[in-house]
């Protein structure tokens, strides 16, 4: 019964590299470039986790979570936040029938995928009722609980250059997000190759490749993935450092942080290291799994100091150093 369980955690790992390997390609006839991204991004979703991407207008964000969710066959919706938009807009509202009974109408956050575009354009009320759900998975209004789709998937944009009239999110709240993602420039062969797709009459169809009910599974296939203890001992080990004037901490650390990681990092981590791992097709993470998302784990984590901004040591800089 054993035997038979492990070969069956075999072919589903097999199932899972075919799988994450077609949707690339379909993603690739739109999606040009931007290959890291997309691999974190799929990530992100087997790992039941949330992105925050960071990029400047006009580098396809939006463009790419839609592309991405045609291929998972899954719900999308757009949330353009702006500086007026309520809980309610996003959440949904309770209005009053022809029967004089209540009835709730679902707001656009009753989706699979989400698309929270300039997040940080929108005051702290109505992001918090977009992070609760993104925790919890459900939503209460009018004293009732509902509960969101699954899978369910949040990718937060922002810009980083217009930063008047915004709110940005809290370490807290930037804390529930597994990845921060950076978009930067395509390259020159890359642009050229966007302007030459972008400004033509050629029509690109995108295939369905997984439904709802299989991204479940390989969510579940994903957790259940095992963990070396070396392995599990060096992602705790390298978020402990983070935290300044601790008994683990880094001398680089104590000089350039003021504030460190806290236990979620150590979780999406292991979870990430799984997940990456399993793309490549292997059964178990090492520590080069660890290492290869721990920079967009980690990243919205870190506040650097005072001396470190004077000093320009990005906190990039300070990741790599620790790994």
């Amino acid at each position: 019964m054993e035997t038979d369980q492990k070969i069956s955690e075999v072919q589903a790992i097999d199932q899972f590299v075919d799988t994450c390997a077609n949707l690339k390609k379909e993603i690739r006839k739109v999606i040009i470039g931007q290959d890291e991204v997309v691999d974190m991004i799929l990530i992100s979703i087997f790992s039941r986790g949330h992105c925050l991407l960071i990029g400047v207008p006009g580098l396809a964000k939006t463009l790419l979570i839609n592309t991405i969710s045609n291929t998972l066959g899954l719900k999308y919706s757009r949330i353009q936040f702006t500086p007026d938009l309520m809980p309610s807009d996003i959440i949904g509202s309770e209005i009053l029938d022809e029967n004089r009974n209540f009835s709730f109408i679902k707001g656009p956050l009753f989706a699979n995928i989400i698309l929270a575009d300039e997040i940080n354009r929108t005051p702290p009320k109505t992001q918090s009722a977009l992070l609760e759900a993104m925790q919890e998975r459900t939503v209460t209004t009018g004293g009732k609980t509902y509960d969101l789709g699954a899978p369910f998937f949040v990718l937060a944009t922002q810009n980083p250059i217009e930063q008047e009239g915004t709110y940005p999110l809290p370490e807290a709240q930037l804390d529930r997000f597994m990845f921060n993602i950076w978009l930067d420039y395509p390259s020159l062969a890359e642009e050229i190759a966007v302007v030459q797709e972008t400004t033509s009459d050629k029509e690109v169809t995108v295939n369905q490749i997984i439904d709802g009910e299989k991204i479940l599974f390989f969510q579940k296939l994903i957790r259940r993935i095992p963990v070396p203890d070396n392995v599990l001992e060096y992602a705790v080990g390298l978020v402990s450092k983070t935290r300044p004037n601790t008994a683990n901490s880094a001398a680089l650390v104590n000089e350039y942080l003021s504030w460190g990681a806290g236990p979620r990092a150590s979780q999406n981590l292991i979870v990430g290291a799984k997940c990456y791992a399993a793309v490549k097709g292997k059964f178990s993470p090492d520590i080069e799994d660890v290492k290869a998302v721990a920079i967009p784990i980690l990243r919205h984590r870190l506040v650097r100091n005072y001396k470190a901004e004077a000093e320009g040591y990005s906190i990039e800089r300070i990741i790599e150093e620790l790994l």
